[in-house]
């Protein structure tokens, strides 16, 4: 039996966290999937995961062999991207990390006309807030929305996004709207938990920098909840323009003291230092450059 497809199968299971999600991913069936780690167990001598009905873990054996695995797989990769890009043809399995509310608004509608370009590209679309290790966690490229400190990694610039202060019409009406930041402590505010420091947020006014502590009565993990919540009228929040753009253009939202702006974060793609770049990750990062170029001009 093909002992890289084993690897790739049992890496595949670890990453999905179940026989039947594995399956899917890798177009096949499950008893396929599990007859390939059975048969990699069988072979090593060792039990690799730990199975009950509800989850699986890896042992302490399958968290080693989990490592070299995708240390090995990563350098079949490369090797073969190391001689695809000689022809420069864009081929392969995909991997790609993307933050959930831009993964689903924004890029969602782009990645049909990237297969068109591209149709010897498989795609593998993982949507997660948290930031992602992506060397460790074996993805090709992720997209990051931050100021980013050095890395290792490489990283290029694909757009920029204003975080905006922002609440609908129907709550202003209700509440007032805050003349000064320092009003947002008597204000309905939803934090948003993955900022940096959640409860504090940052403007930059016309007598400059202003640090203002906040008392959210809810907190949440997920833009698109923060959006919800607001356009229900329930309070104030603090989000990019790629996901409230729309909503200031037509009105369900309103931008509070505009006077006081947020700050600015760059839309970067981010991947492992190579020295040979596969063609499909240089292919992905030029077609979300050209795509993502409009979202300069919010």
């Amino acid at each position: 039996m093909d002992r890289f497809q084993e690897m790739q199968t049992f890496c595949a299971v670890v990453d999905a966290g179940s026989f039947v999600k594995a399956a899917d991913a890798l177009h096949m069936s499950k008893p396929a999937v599990s007859r390939y780690v059975a048969d990699l167990e069988a072979r090593l001598g060792v039990r690799l995961l730990h199975r009950t009905t509800r989850r699986l873990s890896l042992t302490e054996e399958g968290a080693v062999f989990n490592t070299r695995c995708r240390e090995l797989l990563s350098g079949l990769e490369e090797a073969e991207a190391e001689v695809s890009s000689r022809s420069g043809a864009a081929r392969g399995l995909l991997r790609v990390n993307v933050p959930v509310s831009f993964g689903i608004q924004t890029l969602a509608p782009l990645w049909d006309a990237f297969h068109e370009l591209h149709p010897q590209v498989r795609l593998n679309v993982e949507l997660s807030d948290r930031v992602v290790d992506v060397v460790e966690e074996g993805y090709d490229l992720a997209i990051r929305i931050a100021t980013l400190s050095s890395s290792s990694l490489i990283s290029k610039r694909l757009a920029r996004t204003r975080i905006v202060l922002c609440a609908s019409p129907e709550y202003l009406n209700k509440y007032g709207e805050p003349s000064n930041p320092a009003n947002l402590a008597e204000h309905k505010v939803i934090g948003y938990s993955y900022w940096l420091d959640a409860d504090a947020w940052e403007f930059e006014g016309p007598e400059g920098p202003v640090n203002v502590k906040i008392h959210p009565w809810m907190f949440t993990n997920n833009g698109d909840t923060c959006r919800a919540v607001a356009l229900a009228h329930q309070g104030i929040i603090l989000q990019p323009t790629f996901l409230v753009g729309d909503d200031l253009a037509a009105g369900r939202l309103v931008e509070i003291l505009p006077q006081y702006r947020s700050i600015e974060l760059g839309i970067y793609a981010v991947y492992p230092t190579r020295k040979h770049v596969a063609p499909k990750v240089r292919a992905l990062v030029n077609f979300l450059e050209e795509k993502l170029s409009e979202l300069e001009r919010c």
